[in-house]
């Protein structure tokens, strides 16, 4: 996590100050519960409120002596609080601490990354209308297959992030668990009220069961949502990329004035904002492995997880955000060259339309094994020599015997493949037009 690839709002989250922050006002939260369960004198709550304190530094200071972070932590806060502090904590382990503080920290970096998703499906939406029958090619294997447009290329990207956003919403949902349950999960010294309580406050729900620590599946689906988030970045970057390539240039990141593509030739604009796109997604989806290999800690815990999570909660997050962030001003700003995209089109002499041409021989009473090799024959011709394709098929004896030159033309009709982009428009918008 360096300052390049990321945003204030989300840094904030994982800040040591809001950390802290974060862990006091579950203590106070749970001190406020044993406070009308009696276990503990009133007053404690309103001390931690208004005197309740910690120093970054002073805490740091403290752990280097106790090499132990929540109890440097409690340390620094009772110098505040004074006297009223021997009853907080009461009853809880470091865990309840740490692990419903993970759950908040998460929760609001989720509500982030929902957002950036929301601010790209928008982006992707417009675009996606504006060239909805912009005419394009589309490719198999990276070889002209048959045209599409460029607009359904923006509308897929949109069905798929609109299906990542309810993957991140879910895996919110998941990762929202409280756990105030003491040593192993039994609730032998806290009463189960409070962790009601306390997640009721926090806008968490309870964990059914925490032997200790909330279960790492839940940690585990939430970065693999991530993950799975960042490939389709990666996707709709690449995409990006080899549109951009010189022999395509069908489309291109927005190139600003004053920008500087090469430190050696003058002449290049390449495209470094998806390249950027590509590794950044690589970097999110390596903490995956680590967040799953975390599930299988040793008896009700061990703190193998721990240090994993203190990295990939920060990093994913952030380079997620900064990568959704960046992904969206890609979209929102992209150079699209429909004059471009016909020209690729027709590039064949018209070989895109070959399918066409042998459904109608079929249609017309030729098998499918002759109705190929004819087609082929012409294709191949094309192929290898260039020339056009509707010409060749109408010189081709076989092929004149059942397709006279106004069935080819009818079937060299580009317009034939937006037939139904408004059915796929609905389908993906939910609405017309």
């Amino acid at each position: 996590m360096i300052p390049r690839y990321a945003r204030a709002d989300m840094m904030a989250i994982w800040e040591p100050e809001t950390r802290y922050q974060i862990w006091l006002h579950i203590e106070r939260l749970a001190c406020e519960a044993q406070e009308e369960l009696g276990v503990i004198p009133k007053g404690v709550a309103k001390a931690l409120e208004e005197r309740g304190r910690f120093d970054v530094g002073r805490v740091e200071e403290i752990e280097r002596d106790v090499k132990h972070d929540v109890i440097a932590f409690l340390t620094n806060v009772a110098e505040h609080v004074g006297a009223e502090s021997r009853f907080v904590h009461q009853g809880m382990t470091s865990s309840d601490v740490l692990d419903t503080c993970f759950a908040v920290q998460l929760s609001r970096a989720a509500d982030i990354l929902l957002d950036d998703l929301d601010e790209l499906l928008s982006a992707l939406r417009r675009r996606a209308y504006e060239h909805k029958t912009t005419i394009c090619i589309g490719r198999s294997h990276g070889i002209h297959a048959e045209p599409t447009t460029f607009g359904l290329k923006l509308a897929q990207a949109y069905a798929e992030f609109q299906r990542n956003r309810e993957r991140l919403a879910a895996a919110r949902e998941d990762i929202g668990s409280c756990a105030i349950s003491g040593a192993v999960g039994t609730f032998a010294n806290i009463d189960p009220r409070v962790e009601v309580y306390v997640a009721e406050k926090l806008g968490l729900k309870p964990e059914p069961v925490s032997t200790q620590v909330i279960p790492r599946d839940r940690h585990a689906m939430f970065f693999a949502t991530l993950g799975v988030i960042a490939s389709s970045v990666e996707r709709l970057a690449t995409e990006i990329r080899h549109l951009q390539r010189t022999e395509l240039r069908e489309a291109e990141e927005y190139f600003t004035e004053g920008q500087k593509g090469s430190s050696a030739m003058p002449h290049k604009r390449n495209p470094v904002l998806t390249e950027n796109l590509t590794g950044l997604a690589r970097l999110v989806r390596s903490m995956v492995v680590p967040a799953m290999e975390n599930v299988a800690l040793w008896h009700e815990r061990d703190i193998s997880h721990s240090s994993v999570e203190r990295n990939i909660g920060p990093d994913a997050t952030v380079t997620l955000d900064f990568a959704l962030a960046r992904l969206t001003g890609v979209i929102d700003k992209l150079v699209v060259y429909p004059q471009a995209m016909k020209r690729n089109v027709d590039l064949l002499g018209g070989l895109v339309h070959s399918q066409r041409v042998l459904l109608a021989l079929t249609h017309a009473g030729m098998t499918r094994e002759d109705a190929y090799l004819a087609v082929q024959r012409s294709a191949m011709a094309v192929w290898a020599v260039g020339g056009d394709f509707k010409s060749l098929l109408a010189s081709d004896e076989e092929v004149a015997a059942h397709l006279d030159s106004a069935a080819l033309d009818e079937l060299f009709d580009i317009d034939y493949h937006l037939k139904h982009v408004d059915t796929i428009f609905e389908r993906v918008f939910g609405q017309k037009g």
